[in-house]
């Protein structure tokens, strides 16, 4: 958003902008027009980085025209979501950096909001959306750190672990004003590009999950990092790690080297 100081009005802020897609072109396509057209208040760089998508994706993208300020990048190989995301740090020149899953859509203007927000609050160096699903219904991704009943409580949906899954995302917290948080997920998320860069990005020991509680440690050491329930997205989320073996394990691997790298906490 432009802003004023004295009757001149500044600069907008540069933001620049991620997705990685592995697959799924229609619903790429859709959150990569969403993010543009609704993005007006600031000078955006929107990146696509297919990881080798075996339906195709890729090529579909390259031969998609988005317009000037979105840029296609095919990978010859899979690289996992945060060597993916990691591409495009050498080609950033952008205040703030965002992170998006392909299966978000946005109906406002969340970047430029998000990133207002984080002008006005220097402390803070990331920060995340609510997320709603496609109907409206809640997500709670407001989280705490993960820990082991933590985990077992959202893979294991007994009533004895609800008070667990409520501590853990937070639902003991009011949540319908700005609220700090030590769990940002990756879904989306905005952090300032001169952090993202300094910190080397995503860690690329992790193939997939759990990378996005690993980045919000890393950022903490610059910065507080808040959960911001005036902003809204769509969320899909397709839960592949509820639906998949191979995914669950992969997870569960993804737990296990944040514990090894950070700390086991066991609730």
């Amino acid at each position: 958003m432009m802003k004023k100081k004295r009757g001149v009005p500044m600069q907008k802020n540069k933001i620049s902008a991620c997705i990685v897609a592995y697959g799924g072109f229609d619903e790429v396509a859709k959150a990569a027009s969403s993010i543009l057209s609704n993005t007006n208040g600031a000078d955006l760089q929107l990146y696509l980085v297919d990881n080798a998508s075996p339906d195709g994706t890729g090529k579909q993208l390259a031969a998609t025209d988005f317009g000037a300020n979105c840029h296609v990048i095919c990978l010859p190989e899979n690289m996992g979501f945060g060597k993916g995301h990691n591409v495009v740090l050498p080609l950033l020149d952008s205040d703030y950096h965002a992170v998006i899953n392909p299966d978000i859509v946005f109906d406002s203007d969340v970047l430029t909001a998000l990133c207002a927000w984080l002008d006005s609050h220097p402390q803070a160096v990331m920060a995340t959306p609510r997320l709603l699903f496609p109907n409206g219904a809640e997500q709670f991704t407001a989280k705490r750190r993960p820990s082991f009943m933590a985990l077992l409580s959202r893979q294991v949906p007994l009533p004895i672990f609800k008070k667990i899954e409520q501590h853990y995302l937070m639902q003991d917290e009011d949540l319908t004003v700005p609220r700090e948080i030590d769990f940002c997920t990756g879904c989306c998320f905005v952090m300032r590009t001169a952090v993202f860069q300094k910190m080397g990005g995503f860690d690329t020991s992790y193939f997939m999950y759990v990378e996005d509680a690993d980045i919000t440690r890393e950022a903490q050491k610059y910065g507080k990092v808040f959960y911001l329930p005036q902003v809204s997205v769509y969320h899909a989320w397709h839960r592949d790690a509820n639906r998949k073996w191979k995914n669950f394990w992969m997870q569960i691997s993804s737990m296990f080297h944040y514990w090894h790298k950070w700390g086991f906490q066991l609730k």
